[in-house]
């Protein structure tokens, strides 16, 4: 059977879950592999798993209540090994690694932020700051509307210079933001978002980056900032027992509930 991966702590973690009720239906029973000075969380992995609602809800569950009284290196829901003779194996193939991480993490947390932009807002910027633009869009209304390569030109500045602000606004959300954080990490790019950046952040001492993100909302208007957190630090552990133990990883992170299966 295979072995369905949580996180990673260092052996004397005084928190550890061993027992309480993980992934699958019915849940499976979390334990506790222990290798030199590192440990893993781990259950039983059921069959067929998929990010359903009620386990991703249980992986952070898990990793909720290790993480209450030490540093955890989390898995992305979904990390599975082959056995646990696998995990193991990492533990001590990496165990450097994931001390050097453990150190590194303790005391951290993740905020991830998205940003997009508000459309009406940002072409109202767009507009204001292009004097050629106005003065096509103010041409083509004056002409009732302006003819079909007209309309088809000033759509193509537009849509160009829609493109060269979101690039813009990109940079300026990550400027303002990564200086109120210990680290970033960024996220894979996405039809949609301008930024998807995660922020590693102190888990007792958030204020300074909250306080950052108010401060690029105000600054930029035009943008949308949804911020995710506090998390696991997700982002900031690579790579983990399913990258080494020859596994299918499936779904998504915990912190994609949103996009959970019911």
């Amino acid at each position: 059977m295979s072995t369905y991966v949580y996180g990673i702590a260092a052996r004397s973690h005084p928190g550890l879950p061993d027992g309480m009720d993980g992934v699958g239906d019915p849940a499976r029973p979390v334990r506790i592999l222990r290798e030199g000075e590192l440990a893993a969380i781990v259950s039983d992995a059921p069959e067929g798993l998929r990010p359903k609602r009620r386990d991703l809800v249980a992986h952070q569950n898990v990793l909720s209540e290790a993480g209450a009284a030490g540093c955890v290196l989390p898995m992305r829901f979904g990390s599975l090994a082959d056995d646990d003779a696998s995990v193991t194996s990492v533990l001590a193939e990496r165990a450097e690694h994931y001390q050097e991480r453990l150190r590194a993490l303790e005391g951290k947390v993740e905020y991830n932020i998205k940003a997009t932009h508000i459309e009406e807002a940002v072409l109202h910027h767009v507009m204001a700051e292009d004097p050629e633009i106005r003065s096509l869009a103010e041409a083509n209304r004056q002409a009732g509307g302006g003819s079909y390569e007209q309309k088809l030109r000033l759509g193509e500045m537009v849509a160009a210079a829609v493109k060269a602000k979101e690039a813009e606004d990109g940079a300026a959300v990550q400027r303002l933001l990564e200086q109120a954080a210990d680290t970033i990490s960024v996220g894979p790019e996405s039809t949609g978002w301008l930024v998807n950046i995660s922020f590693l952040v102190d888990r007792d001492a958030p204020g300074p980056f909250l306080t950052a993100v108010d401060q690029a909302r105000k600054s930029l208007p035009h943008v949308e900032l949804r911020v995710n957190g506090p998390l696991p630090p997700y982002s900031f552990v690579d790579p983990g027992p399913a990258e080494h133990a020859g596994t299918a990883a499936a779904g998504t992170a915990a912190a994609g509930a949103g996009s959970a299966e019911e």
